[in-house]
């Protein structure tokens, strides 16, 4: 069993940047590919952000390349997402995950672990 915790959600101004925190407690965190997910109202849950246990290998969809970073800190058992030019649309719940895989995924269902999730809102 892998716990994640995430933290650093709140509310930002347009064009601002936060950072989120997601850090892990049960097996070595190191065995895991991770992700960040959002979900906002009425939407379904999309990938943000995922990066390979090794931290080798990151993958960014459209919308925010450019613009977010994830990294990890396997000693740490830790994973940020730092999120930069923040938009409205950004607004959502962030949930980090883990699958059991050396290896990420698009799906959510493919995720093991996940945490309770953080709160993001962009004001415009």
């Amino acid at each position: 069993q892998v716990q994640l915790v995430e933290s650093g959600g709140g509310l930002v101004q347009a064009g601002g940047s936060l950072r989120l925190s997601c850090t892990a407690s049960g097996r070595p965190f190191s065995r895991y590919a991770l992700g960040w997910f959002r979900q906002a109202p009425g939407k379904a849950r999309e990938l943000v952000a995922a990066i390979t246990w090794s931290g080798g290998n990151t993958y960014y969809p459209d919308s925010v390349k450019g613009r977010f970073t994830i990294s990890r800190d396997n000693a740490k058992n830790a994973v940020y997402l730092q999120m930069n030019s923040l938009k409205p649309e950004d607004t959502a719940v962030y949930y980090c995950a883990a699958r059991s895989s050396p290896t990420y995924t698009y799906y959510y269902t493919e995720y093991d672990y996940w945490g309770q999730g953080t709160q993001v809102t962009v004001s415009s």
